[in-house]
């Protein structure tokens, strides 16, 4: 429940593996809607992206998950990518591993919308409104192209993140290998991600790169990046097709930006030529959009909550079960919750006056709750109990 973001007259090798011709220099406002963007070195055309990603073993399509405009993205890149090389499988991060046979069913026309969201726990798993996600779902099965679940179980990545890799039982592995070591800059990334998160209650600088947890918080994403490398790159080199397929994984942008991440893991597993593409929001500041963080960027519009209207209320938190209730992981932004002050690190105890013991209590509650009403949610904060009230707010006509 992914955090996450993302040529002169000669060819560049860009970091990932993926070279790209370039036309000119980005305009001033960065990525504009519609444009495709080498960041660092400038304007490039549709064309010339999707020839050159479609010479890689992978191609990772990054993220934001609410972001409607992201995945209208992913379906137009896929089209494109698919009209080059229609021997194609789609690896999904919003899966884990063992609803895989859901997927296969879905693609062969055995299930329906409603019979597949259920036997891939949908709800239970992900908890995105899946409308943002189907057209993609789509395509696959009208074009027969296999579907791969990308993750594992959450269970599994805390284990990692509180013992280490090594301190999980190998049968509880998921036949998982040790994740490459990460990259200095990719530690430097984590730390204020982590001090933000994680440590809410501590002043910045108490934390260094070799703090106990932090390291253990590392270990934690790198297992996720190494899952998903892992299945994507069986996905390569285990088919039995005269021609290997074209791979894309459609994943959280963090785990796509600056190569820290999947690729990183890919590279450690032997699959060199990856691509990495991420959609740009219009609003993004212009000093991330630096050299290396993809090898090519769209222009996008930013994320409105209003703009996108879900099948059912949205309270707009990524969550795990803990500590006695849903602890909450991440709060996003313009959202409910984050209007009633929830906050990274609380656990909610009771929603409603119903005590939240399983993962589903949380999604059913919110789902019920009807436009223009007040759900009281009883939170501990730290050592302190407290209620606070998110407001629904009435359906614009």
């Amino acid at each position: 429940m992914s955090v996450t973001f993302l040529l002169l007259s000669l060819c560049v090798n860009n970091v990932m593996g993926v070279t790209i011709p370039a036309k000119k220099p980005a305009p001033n406002n960065c990525v504009p809607l519609g444009d495709w963007i080498v960041p660092g070195l400038g304007k490039t055309t549709q064309q010339e992206v999707i020839a050159q990603a479609a010479k890689a073993s992978v191609v990772l399509l990054g993220e934001t998950h609410v972001n409607a405009d992201h995945h209208r993205w992913q379906l137009q890149t896929l089209v494109a990518l698919h009209a080059v090389r229609p021997n194609m499988v789609i690896g999904f991060e919003m899966f884990p591993r063992r609803v895989q046979a859901a997927l296969d069913k879905w693609i062969s026309g055995e299930l329906d919308e409603k019979d597949f969201l259920r036997e891939s726990e949908w709800d239970r798993v992900w908890n995105t409104d899946a409308n943002l996600y189907l057209p993609l779902f789509h395509f696959a099965r009208m074009n027969r192209i296999p579907m791969i679940a990308l993750n594992i179980e959450t269970k599994l990545r805390h284990q990692v993140a509180e013992k280490g890799f090594y301190g999980v039982p190998l049968e509880e592995r998921e036949g998982l290998t040790r994740p490459a070591e990460p990259s200095q800059s990719y530690i430097d990334y984590l730390l204020p991600i982590y001090k933000q998160h994680d440590r809410k209650d501590k002043k910045t600088g108490e934390i260094t790169q070799d703090d106990s947890d932090f390291r253990r918080f590392i270990g934690g994403q790198q297992l996720w990046d190494r899952a998903m490398a892992q299945i994507l790159q069986q996905a390569v080199t285990e088919s039995t097709d005269p021609e290997k397929p074209l791979v894309v994984g459609v994943m959280g942008a963090g785990h796509v930006l600056n190569g820290f991440g999947v690729a990183h893991q890919l590279h450690d597993l032997g699959i060199q030529n990856v691509a990495a593409l991420l959609p740009w929001d219009s609003s993004k500041s212009c000093k991330q959009l630096v050299k290396g963080v993809a090898d090519a960027v769209f222009g996008v519009m930013p994320h409105v909550s209003e703009s996108f209207r879900p099948q059912f209320q949205r309270l707009g938190i990524r969550y795990e079960m803990g500590r006695g209730g849903a602890v909450v992981l991440q709060v996003e932004k313009n959202s409910i919750a984050e209007v009633a002050e929830l906050m990274a690190s609380d656990v909610i105890l009771e929603m409603a006056g119903v005590p939240i013991r399983l993962t589903e209590d949380v999604i059913n509650i919110v789902k019920r709750q009807a436009p223009g009403t007040w759900l009281p949610i009883k939170i501990k904060r730290d050592d302190l109990e407290m209620l606070i009230i998110a407001k629904f707010p009435a359906l614009s006509l």
